[in-house]
């Protein structure tokens, strides 16, 4: 007959040596939506608790962001116009410009990063200039680019985000940033960024849905696994310090690969979709508060070192009572 294995018994003292993974608030990084106008702090409406800021509404938010030691923000900017080259997102007086000198003349210690893309300030909705047949033009989109990310960092910027997912627009960022004498503004890269059904509810709060066709020409395959790892591997050779999947919750498999072949800090985008129906489930009593921790955690034990989370301040308050 086997003997049956006796189970290993745990002293107390290895125990506490043998930490479980649990969150930290300085590894999440939260999103803010800043607008044009005065006096507004409007919550989204297919996002709980998420909100659209004014400048003048930011300085409470910054101060209330602080108190919860939450230590970055992401930032995302929606203009009063829109125009086919997105003058707006690389203008001096932009609207995340702007709101990088506030949050610096603030609270100097956060980490700004900011989303650099041309969704959000295209007349057509799309990542990048288009062709006359209604492509984007992925060589030309490069130098708009990288105009966007210098501006943000004459503004202050201590991150840039390319979110577009053109191909070499690392390498063209990081040469455009060191030509301009910004040679300490880190990238973190969009490298697997999926043409996803879970960005609904943030394509309304940034108002950056396409008025033509999809983004899947230039955004993954979510059935693609491999391609992915090759866009990180190019990314960390043009130059990113940090790459990030995107979404996170339905594409752990990812974080992990990442995690397992590239030697770069993971970063993991928990998105509008994952944060919205989790929230609604929670509000609705379908599930307990202890859950968003839960997700969140999945996607640390996954293997991001960096998450990018509209849960950041829930988190951090959960935290706090542990």
């Amino acid at each position: 007959m086997l003997e049956r294995p006796r189970r290993l018994r745990v002293s107390d003292s290895i125990r506490s040596l043998v930490r479980e993974t649990k969150l930290h608030v300085e590894e999440l990084i939260y999103p803010l939506f800043i607008v044009e106008g005065e006096n507004i702090k409007s919550e989204i409406a297919s996002m709980p608790e998420v909100y659209h800021f004014s400048l003048d509404k930011l300085k409470e938010e910054i101060e209330e962001i602080k108190a919860l030691g939450i230590c970055s923000v992401l930032l995302f900017g929606i203009p009063k116009e829109k125009d086919i080259y997105g003058s707006e997102a690389f203008a001096k007086e932009g609207i995340v410009q702007k709101a990088v000198r506030l949050i610096k003349s603030i609270a100097p210690e956060i980490i700004v990063i900011t989303d650099v893309c041309m969704c959000e300030y295209t007349s057509h909705g799309h990542c990048g200039i288009l062709t006359e047949s209604g492509y984007v033009d992925n060589d030309k989109t490069l130098g708009f680019l990288t105009k966007i990310a210098i501006s943000h960092a004459e503004a202050g910027a201590d991150m840039v985000a390319p979110s577009d997912m053109m191909d070499g627009r690392i390498v063209a960022i990081r040469e455009g940033l060191d030509a301009a004498g910004y040679i300490n503004v880190s990238i973190m890269a969009y490298s697997a960024k999926y043409a996803s059904s879970f960005y609904g509810p943030f394509r309304e709060a940034a108002h950056s849905a396409p008025s033509f066709g999809n983004r899947k020409t230039y955004q993954m395959d979510p059935a693609n696994t491999n391609e992915a790892l090759r866009e990180g591997q190019l990314d960390c050779q043009e130059g990113a310090d940090i790459i990030m999947v995107k979404p996170a919750l339905s594409y752990l498999d990812i974080i992990y690969r990442f995690k397992a072949n590239l030697n770069k800090p993971i970063a993991a985008y928990n998105v509008s979709g994952e944060y919205s129906m989790l929230k609604l489930a929670v509000k609705n009593g379908l599930l307990s508060e202890e859950a968003i921790y839960e997700s969140v955690l999945s996607i640390k034990r996954a293997g991001a070192d960096i998450i990018i989370t509209y849960f950041a301040k829930d988190i951090a308050r959960q935290l706090r009572v542990k």
